[in-house]
């Protein structure tokens, strides 16, 4: 019978996987003529920011560069945010995706040529309804918009991802424990879903993926329920209007001297606009009561999944950071690093729109390099008109922005290869 884990080390899954890529880590390094041992393989995480479909785009086209370049065998894992988990689900439906690249033509064919009719929608919406005890706004959104923008219904299940995707970075999905942040930044409020575990990343509490979802009672699972499939795990970690304090703040201020519209308003978010609701598997333990708990979009606190990265047992050298924000998440992050005392290079970063930033790690930070998607590399003095063309909410993208988004994420590779190549090689020999 299934039990939840308490403590801080990775899960087995995790470290079997572990083990065989740093071998192909290694043998990557030695082709790129950066010799290293096997002890001294870094350990390398590329990271995609929340965005909406524009990070799912500018991921894709992040990581068909990355491919072509010969430097997505360099990373060991590869966690997201929002619209990235779009992009990773997409590409991790396709075992060992990485190994031909062939996937990320047929993902942006998909976006760009597919669609989901509006009869299959409401069928997986019915479906939800039927088989969901925690029935919400997040099995709407996830039946509804999710599959209008990634233009397929994927019944895939993450924990199938445990045995065909032993040559692809390991993947971490990662979303927010709603309950805790509404109080205040706790390590309890950072959330993570791998194929092997699901859990609490800084707090050191988790339970098998296949299991998240079921009934748990003082750690023992009581009660098996079925897992949640990958379009659902989608809505959950691009649940962007998930936040009800947001909204509320934002209804307020456009109900100014309307006190019983407000009132009625803030009755009515506080009783039915509930999202990402779960069975909470850690029921009757470390003093909570509640039988469920919430999830929403973790760009809602931070918009780039540094914390999965950050974790200590995961002995992270270099991150990797394709940023699709929309505004500046670097302030946001050192200021929860130093809060949770959790070691974070120093960022000497003003927004000059340069392409590549480099952040080094010093004792136990890993090395960060920052790449925004929009830059004067890749798009001269037309920053802002390109950030205005793809919002973070707006209808779906046609063909020919897809290829054009794509195709400037992968400028910010190309255009960096040696700098790339450069910093790893810096780790190698750190280490």
């Amino acid at each position: 019978m299934a039990q939840v884990r308490i403590g801080h080390s990775l899960s087995e899954g995790e470290n079997i996987y572990r083990s065989g890529r740093k071998l192909s880590v290694q043998k990557w390094l030695v082709k790129n003529n950066i010799p290293c041992s096997l002890s001294k393989v870094p350990n390398i995480a590329i990271l995609g920011s929340g965005g909406g479909e524009r990070a799912m785009v500018g991921m894709l086209g992040s990581l068909s560069q990355m491919g072509e370049q010969g430097l997505l065998d360099a990373a060991l894992y590869m966690s997201g945010v929002s619209g990235s988990t779009w992009c990773m689900a997409s590409l991790y439906e396709k075992a060992n995706w990485s190994s031909d690249m062939k996937q990320i033509k047929v993902v942006a064919e998909r976006l760009g040529h597919s669609s989901v009719s509006l009869k299959d929608k409401v069928w997986k919406l019915k479906k939800y309804h039927q088989t969901n005890d925690n029935f919400s706004l997040t099995d709407v959104w996830a039946a509804l918009l999710v599959t209008t923008i990634v233009k397929k219904i994927d019944e895939s299940t993450l924990s199938n991802y445990q045995t065909c995707h032993d040559q692809d970075p390991y993947p971490i999905y990662t979303v927010i424990d709603q309950d805790s942040k509404y109080k205040h930044l706790l390590r309890e409020t950072f959330f993570e879903l791998t194929p092997h575990e699901v859990g609490y990343t800084l707090a050191g509490a988790f339970v098998e993926t296949s299991s998240f979802g079921s009934i748990f009672n003082k750690g023992v699972l009581t009660t098996p329920k079925p897992e949640m499939d990958m379009t659902y795990l989608q809505g959950l970690c691009g649940s962007a209007l998930a936040d009800s304090e947001v909204i509320l703040k934002t209804l307020k201020e456009w109900l100014k001297g309307m006190f019983y519209i407000s009132a009625f308003v803030e009755w009515m978010l506080k009783s039915i606009y509930v999202w990402g609701a779960k069975y909470n598997f850690l029921h009757h333990m470390n003093g909570r009561p509640r039988k469920t708990t919430h999830f929403e979009d973790a760009g809602l606190l931070d918009n780039s999944p540094y914390m999965s990265a950050l974790r200590a047992e995961r002995e992270i050298d270099l991150i990797i950071s394709f940023d699709f924000s929309a505004g500046n998440p670097m302030e946001v992050r050192t200021k929860e690093c130093k809060k949770l005392d959790i070691s974070f290079p120093a960022i000497n970063y003003t927004k000059t729109d340069k392409d590549f930033y480099v952040f080094k790690g010093l004792k136990k930070a890993p090395t960060v390099i920052h790449i925004p998607l929009f830059n004067i590399a890749n798009c001269g003095s037309e920053c802002e008109a390109y950030r205005d063309k793809y919002r973070t909410f707006q209808g779906a993208y046609s063909p020919e922005m897809i290829e054009d988004l794509m195709k400037k994420a992968g400028e910010n590779v190309l255009n960096n290869k040696e700098k790339l190549l450069r910093e790893i090689a810096g780790i190698v020999q750190q280490k």
